[in-house]
């Protein structure tokens, strides 16, 4: 699968995160998917309206969350995943 593939499925897998874990769900509804390379998924939060100061999402959401998205991905897609944070480089 690729990135254009896996934009287009994205809700089927938020869709089965909302029902698992809303949290989770809630903290990736925003993310976009920047990347899908040798089985790792970069998810890009950059929204200067949002986080004017930036934001390292990866140290601020629990490890069960990650999990949850990785689960319903591999659910939903049957694809087994890693997550990637992009930099959030703003707020200079």
């Amino acid at each position: 699968m690729d990135l254009i593939e896996l934009k287009g499925r994205w809700n089927e897998v938020l869709d089965e995160l909302e029902a698992t874990d809303r949290v989770a769900w809630l903290a990736f509804f925003d993310a976009r998917l920047a990347d899908l390379t040798d089985g790792v998924l970069t998810l890009d939060f950059s929204d200067a309206t949002k986080f004017q100061d930036g934001h390292n999402l990866m140290k601020t959401l629990p490890t069960s969350s990650h999990a949850s998205l990785l689960t319903a991905i591999q659910k939903i897609l049957g694809l087994k995943l890693e997550l990637k944070f992009k930099q959030l480089l703003i707020g200079f």
